[in-house]
């Protein structure tokens, strides 16, 4: 790995935060682990179980003691994390406890017909956030993360080799496989060293902080009052999002005979009152006309609702994700997913570096790659809020028209709700680069039976060529060995590659290499053996580090995936649809140029 002397944007390697100097003239000191993690909400869960299943050394530190739940806000997972999800094992079971919804209704007569969607989830799923961190957590755990509860962070210092950080503790909440520093509730103060921390400790972050970096942006909601409850009577929709000139609300069925509701009057003008379920109740009438016998809430919280982000998710060897690096309005459900999808973009960028795959240079893609998403979350999110919140006669003229759009031009609702769903998300991918590079890879049916995303589950590399493809290794050969022991050998080799190659299951001719986050790095429809066998060996020292990939035949998703509700490779649950026809995904011919990791405007691109 290239050490890097100085954080990208030429400060200095010691950061705010902390009063210790940087010393550059003794040795580094050792390391406690390869990545930090600070923060363990579904972002830092998701990030820490993705470079723990990597092999490396990861430690999460957590304020809150191991007792103490999180208080969660988000309801709503969409189709691009459900994908996340099943990359990792996790999805089905999410969804066969969840709720899925295919029409959700905005505005009164509103609703998005998602069931369309080119994804095994064509719909979004309704469950509360704990439940998504409790798959999360146990996955990390089992993947070997060091969970650290009770520690808050004091500040930082990052210099070529590493970051530390400085931290309390209390002593009688220990993580679980460490001793308690202390007894009785005492604190201790100590340090911890890594290569490479990264702050997912929420919208009061104090990584964020400790590297001086502001979080510019506004409160858009002053006061907002949310609960878990029953109803006497079902709403007209399991999602439900409108506003009237006095107040906004939601209410989300979780499929159980429990729904989140979400209330705000427009007269509350701070977020200092008391919880109090007759509010909600109260807001929830005034814009649905009923209130639906809500009774038995299982808890209630205020809020308010900012909209932020930091100007840049890294500094030297500190990154930021989720709500540390961004904040949202409630509206559209968008806040936990895009974190999670920060997430999946770090982790194998990470891990590769860390492993000496890759220069350390792709690190910066990060920021170019998932800063300009931040950015359109804040956009289309506020703009949904913005609608519901505008008064008077415009106001209600500007939620007729919104409805009008949505409802009858089709390519106005087909945009809506590829942004929401975060399909439509796409990364830059260079000039001249192929027309794939940089698109989400859809869950392509594979020539042995199984899915991609199966085989994402392998944290690698996927590249995708027809059956037989010429310039590559064939599979190797295991002679006197049985199927088994065929699909054993091939498992472990698996478990060490850096890519996995798989053959189209039609008669496709583009080979395409599909990065360990499920988006397209690279692809050709060169017809010239030799230029394409070429192109091929480029295309995977470029991205991989090695121009060798492994026989994915007979892999129908990792051994140990953790959290499948059945047979791994078992197509879906509740909701859940096939494979996505390949025939969507490739189209005319177009010149093949490798993409620079990370190169390009800082903009989405349109996909």
């Amino acid at each position: 790995m290239n050490a890097m002397n100085h954080p990208p944007d030429g400060t200095t390697g010691t950061t705010h935060g902390t009063d210790h100097p940087t010393h550059h003239d003794t040795a580094p000191p050792a390391h406690d682990a390869d990545v930090l993690v600070v923060g363990a909400g579904p972002t830092g869960l998701l990030l820490a179980g993705d470079l723990a299943r990597a092999g490396l050394a990861v430690t999460l530190l957590e304020r809150r003691a191991s007792t103490v739940g999180n208080l969660t806000r988000a309801l709503a997972v969409h189709a691009r994390t459900l994908e996340q999800l099943d990359a990792r094992g996790l999805a089905d079971e999410l969804v066969d406890g969840g709720h899925p919804v295919t029409r959700p209704r905005m505005f009164g007569s509103v609703s998005l017909d998602l069931s369309r969607l080119p994804t095994r989830f064509p719909f979004v799923l309704i469950t509360p956030q704990y439940e998504v961190e409790r798959v999360l957590e146990r996955r990390a755990r089992e993947a070997g993360v060091t969970f650290r509860h009770s520690c808050e962070v004091l500040g930082l210092e990052q210099d070529a080799d590493g970051v530390t950080v400085r931290m309390r503790t209390t002593g009688d909440s220990p993580a679980s496989g460490d001793a308690a520093e202390s007894g009785g509730g005492a604190q201790r103060s100590s340090s911890i060293r890594a290569t490479y921390l990264v702050g997912t400790d929420g919208v009061h972050s104090t990584v964020r902080e400790a590297v001086g970096l502001p979080f510019p942006g506004k409160s858009v909601l002053r006061s907002v009052a949310l609960a878990d409850v029953r109803l006497d009577r079902k709403p007209e929709s399991p999602l439900l999002l409108a506003a009237t000139d006095d107040a906004f609300a939601l209410i989300g069925s979780f499929g159980d005979g429990w729904y989140r509701v979400i209330g705000s009057l427009r007269r509350r003008a701070d977020d200092s009152a008391p919880d109090d379920l007759a509010e909600i109740r109260e807001a929830v009438r005034l814009v649905f006309g009923s209130d639906y016998g809500m009774h038995d809430a299982r808890w209630v919280s205020r809020f308010h609702s900012d909209e932020r982000q930091v100007p840049a998710y890294r500094v030297g060897r500190v990154f930021l994700a989720g709500d540390a690096a961004h904040v949202h309005s409630p509206a559209g459900g968008q806040g936990m997913n895009t974190g999670l999808q920060d997430a999946a973009n770090l982790g194998w960028k990470l891990a590769a570096v860390l492993q000496g795959h890759a220069p350390e240079t792709l690190l910066d893609s990060y920021h170019t790659e998932r800063h300009p998403v931040g950015r359109q979350v804040l956009r289309s999110s506020g703009a949904i809020l913005r609608i519901a919140l505008l008064h008077g006669a415009r106001g209600r003229a500007a939620r007729a028209l919104a409805a009008q759009l949505l409802s009858r031009l089709r390519p106005a609702s087909r945009r809506a709700v590829r942004t929401v769903s975060g399909l439509g998300i796409g990364y830059p991918a260079g000039p001249g680069a192929h027309r794939l590079a940089g698109r989400r890879a859809p869950d392509i049916h594979l020539a042995d039976g199984s899915r991609l995303y199966e085989l994402l589950r392998h944290g690698t590399f996927v590249l995708i060529t027809p059956d037989g493809e010429p310039g590559l290794p064939q599979p190797p050969a295991h002679p006197g060995a049985d199927s088994r022991q065929h699909h054993d050998a091939t498992a472990r080799t698996a478990r060490t590659a850096r890519t996995l190659h798989a053959a189209w299951r039609g008669d496709r001719r583009t080979a395409v290499l599909v990065r360990p986050d499920g988006y397209i790095a690279w692809a050709t429809d060169a017809t010239a053996p030799e230029e394409r066998a070429a192109a091929l060996r480029t295309a995977l020292r470029h991205w991989t580090g090695s121009a060798h990939s492994t026989p994915a035949t007979g892999l129908r998703g990792a051994p140990e995936s953790v959290g499948a509700t059945g047979p791994v490779g078992t197509p879906g649950s509740v909701g859940a649809t096939g494979p996505v026809d390949e025939g969507r995904l490739i189209g005319p011919a177009s010149a093949a140029v490798i993409p620079a990791p990370g190169h390009g405007a800082d903009t989405p691109a349109g996909r």
